[in-house]
């Protein structure tokens, strides 16, 4: 007799089999989460490990709790790379991106021609690697050998140093910008490319202008794709080290070595030699940068509502 008449006939339930458990997409999540851990997790609890410990004259490297962010937070080396990324960024994160939003809008409107090689030509400075751009625009600033230096003397004026104290924030402003607005640009194209044509046909119905559906239907469209290039931006900007870093030799009058955070984090590390402190300041600055980027994302989201 089977389990099952015999079941029926006691009125007890038939037993359940167990489902064996399914490990088929840890199989595939697994090496990533494996390097996901190593390159980004371990690294930053070994810095959190860091901060906690100082170098002393007696005793060595010994615990010192939040001594190392008590010291950052009244550090004016650190306070002054801080309010000078701060700066770049209100000044040329909004420039850059307005020009690869009239960018984006020109490319994908009908009545720009050769669209595609424009396309092109504009993203292709987002395929120089940062260093070679810092090094060609650090030698067409130069005074005395560079492109400045050769319309000076050809047109016998006097054109300020970009390299100067006055202007080595804004040219670095503008190598940035040169680098990243292809970069930004194909990001709102992309954005405009999925917008339904339906949106288009009824705005035509209704005698919508240019700038009507730009404003009604395309910006709309594009405010996700805004607030993700401004929050790469942000951490852009607060990553900023290839540029300034380059120039430093052929400006060292004008950059600093805590110029930016990173650069004073790597000072600090590798010349020196005080890598508790630059962990310190490693890690108050990425909890900074990821407050201003969320604050943006979630400010962008209440809009998007």
């Amino acid at each position: 007799m089977t389990t099952l008449s015999l079941s029926a006939k006691t009125g007890a339930p038939a037993p359940r089999r167990q489902r064996k458990r399914d490990w088929s997409g840890w199989k595939f999540v697994g090496p990533f989460m494996v390097v996901f851990a190593l390159v980004l997790i371990a690294p930053v609890i070994y810095s959190i490990y860091l901060s906690l410990f100082k170098d002393q004259l007696i005793g060595g490297n010994s615990f010192v709790g939040l001594a190392n962010y008590g010291q950052a937070l009244s550090d004016p080396k650190f306070w002054e790379s801080i309010g000078r990324v701060s700066l770049f960024l209100v000044v040329q994160v909004p420039i850059m991106l307005a020009l690869a939003l009239f960018a984006a809008l020109a490319i994908d409107s009908a009545r720009l021609h050769l669209s595609s090689f424009y396309r092109i030509a504009i993203f292709l400075p987002y395929a120089v690697p940062a260093v070679v751009a810092a090094l060609m625009w650090g030698f067409m600033y130069g005074t005395r050998f560079g492109l400045v230096g050769n319309v000076n003397d050809f047109f016998g004026i006097d054109i300020p140093s970009p390299l100067s104290n006055s202007w080595i924030l804004a040219s670095i402003g503008n190598i940035v910008t040169w680098e990243f607005v292809g970069y930004n640009m194909l990001l709102f194209y992309a954005a405009l490319r999925v917008i339904p044509a339906d949106l288009y046909e009824a705005a035509d119905l209704d005698g919508a202008g240019t700038f009507r559906v730009i404003r009604s239907i395309k910006l709309p469209a594009l405010r996700p794709a805004i607030v993700i290039g401004t929050i790469f931006s942000i951490i852009g900007s607060f990553q900023l080290f290839n540029e300034p870093n380059i120039l430093q030799s052929l400006a060292p009058n004008s950059i600093s070595t805590y110029f930016t955070p990173n650069m004073y984090a790597y000072n600090l590390s590798f010349a020196g030699q005080q890598y508790n402190y630059s962990a310190t300041i490693a890690i108050i600055v990425g909890l900074l940068t990821a407050a201003i980027a969320y604050a943006v994302q979630i400010s962008g989201s209440r809009k998007e509502v």
